[in-house]
């Protein structure tokens, strides 16, 4: 079998600041963007790389979804809990010092972790948890 991961999805609350994000500070290209308002479906990925992509879509726009499930979501999203992304990049401390130059939200600075890994942390516009690798 050969299986890939194709589009993952993050709820955007503000498409626009969602847009300045991921392309303006993450580099990353839009390739679709689909909708009006704030019902925007927007997919963006890593320049060069068509076959991954997030799809940042308006949270708990499935009409069956009650007003408590609506509250709970928007409220963990706030807290930067509801929703998250790893991406990987061979250079950390630029890309960390470039998305932090942007404005975004620093979560954690660029650190050594205990399992082997370093990373760094921020929130997008939405309050979605964006860790980044740096790839060895």
């Amino acid at each position: 079998m050969d299986i890939t991961i194709h589009s993952s999805f993050l709820p955007h609350t503000d498409p626009d600041a969602s847009v300045a994000f991921y392309r303006d500070i993450l580099g990353f290209e839009v390739r679709l963007d689909v909708g009006k308002g704030a019902m925007r479906w927007i997919t963006v990925g890593p320049a060069g790389r068509p076959g991954t992509s997030i799809v940042l879509e308006p949270p708990v726009a499935d009409p069956g979804t009650g007003d408590d499930e609506r509250r709970t979501v928007l409220e963990m999203m706030a807290k930067g809990t509801y929703a998250r992304v790893i991406l990987a990049t061979a250079d950390l401390d630029a890309t960390f010092a470039r998305v932090r130059a942007g404005g975004a939200e620093v979560v954690q600075e660029p650190t050594d972790q205990p399992y082997g890994i370093r990373d760094c942390a921020f929130r997008d516009p939405a309050g979605n948890m964006i860790r980044i690798n740096e790839v060895r």
